[in-house]
Parts: C-alpha cells; structure tokens; sequence
C-alpha cells in the first residue's frame, strides 16, 4: 500500500464534478478549508483537473484530490491524465472507478501501482460489497463502497450496508479506510452514515445543489465531528 496516505478517520469527501466550475469551485474549496480547520474533521476535496492548482493554492487544511488519472508514463498519451502532471499541479491523491469513469479491473491495478509510484493517495469506488472486497485485494488507500443507483438521489443507504461494505473491506485489509456514501444529502445523512461504523462518508449534489453551499458544508462536517466523538464515547 501506498504509505504515504495522510487523510486520518473520520474524513469526508466533497465532489464537485461537473455542477460547479471556476471561482464557484474555489470558494466551495475555501468553505470546505474553513470547516476542516473548525471541527478538525480531514477533508477530501476532489476539484476537476483544471482547477487542481488553483484550489490547492486557495487552501491550508483540506486534501486535493483529482478525479480520475491514466496509467501511462512520461510521453506519447495525447488528453490522458498523466499522474506526474497531478502531483505537479499540488494533488495530493486521485479518485478512481467511479461510476461515471469506470476502469477494468487490470486498468485499475495498474492504475493504483502509478499512484503509488508517485506518491498519490488512492481513493477507489465500489459498487457492492463484493467489489469492494475485490478492490481491497489492490492495496488502494481508501474504498468508496456506495450504491450507484443511489448516487444523486438525495436517498442514502442504510447502516446494514455501511456495517456489511465496511466489513468486506476490512475482512482483507484492515488498514484500508472506508468511506460509505450515495445520496448524502444534509447534516443527518451524514450523521447516520458515521454512527452506523463508518470512517468516512462524503456529497457531492447535495453540496453542489444546495441554496448556501458553504451552509451545508458546515453542517455536514459538524455532523460528521458529533458522530464520531459520540460513537467512541460510547465505547
């Protein structure tokens, strides 16, 4: 596994994707920065390639990620992500799999290898539990395990499947974190997502779309910061 991985539980992801791009990703960035400093909560901000330098030099506390890369090497590879070319805009890791970029599995592990090559955090999505368990075979830093049919519904799944996908990621690998996420929404999503055993959960709609983005990524992480303390003040 790549050992340079710095993002600690509990975390969160925000994905803008497509639904915001220029200064509306940067001060999304810069909400998201405010409120990893405020609840000290580790935030993933995964901006489009384009924006990779800008938000970096906008923010302190969050990690930059991109969202997809291409396994290729220095050279011939015209509109390929090349992962050299990440780490020198500022990122920090890279998204990969997601549903709206998926890779074949062998695509996947050499695509996993080149972060780890040069020193990218990989966050890896998965569909199912039993992908995700296939995934943790590769060795990537973080598992996303979310239903895709439920990405962008504002429906989020319950907590029999973040205790089942957790468990089939942490059955091979117990270093690997896990996020468990898909129609986080608002503050109680988030909440429900981390009491339920979580490390991590994350929006990307339910940021982008919303009236104050800056409002609701307060609230989410504030939610993710009172689960968790709950949760181990329990035990």
């Amino acid at each position: 596994m790549n050992k340079t991985c710095t993002i600690r539980a509990p975390f969160f992801e925000i994905g803008p994707k497509s639904y915001l791009y220029g200064q509306d990703v940067i001060d999304l960035a810069i909400a998201a920065d405010a409120a990893s400093e405020k609840y000290g909560v580790d935030i993933i901000f995964t901006t489009p390639v384009v924006e990779i330098a800008r938000v970096k030099a906008a923010t302190k506390h969050i990690h930059v990620f991109a969202p997809h890369m291409d396994p290729l090497r220095p050279g011939r590879g015209l509109a390929d992500t090349l992962p050299e070319s990440l780490v020198a805009a500022g990122a920090e890791g890279v998204m990969l799999n997601h549903v709206e970029k998926q890779l074949t599995l062998s695509v996947l592990r050499q695509t996993i290898q080149r972060a780890d090559e040069v020193g990218l955090t990989t966050i890896v999505c998965a569909d199912s539990c039993t992908e995700a368990a296939m995934i943790a075979r590769l060795k990537p830093n973080i598992i996303v395990a979310e239903p895709s049919e439920l990405i962008g519904t504002g429906v989020s799944c319950g907590p029999e499947y973040v205790e089942a996908a957790t468990r089939a990621v942490k059955d091979v690998d117990p270093e690997i974190l896990v996020l468990t996420a898909a129609g986080i929404s608002n503050g109680q999503d988030v909440y429900n997502t981390i009491i339920a055993g979580a490390d991590a959960t994350g929006s990307s709609s339910g940021v982008a779309k919303a009236p104050d983005r800056a409002a609701m990524v307060d609230e989410m992480i504030a939610a993710v910061r009172r689960a968790w303390d709950e949760r181990h003040a329990s035990k």
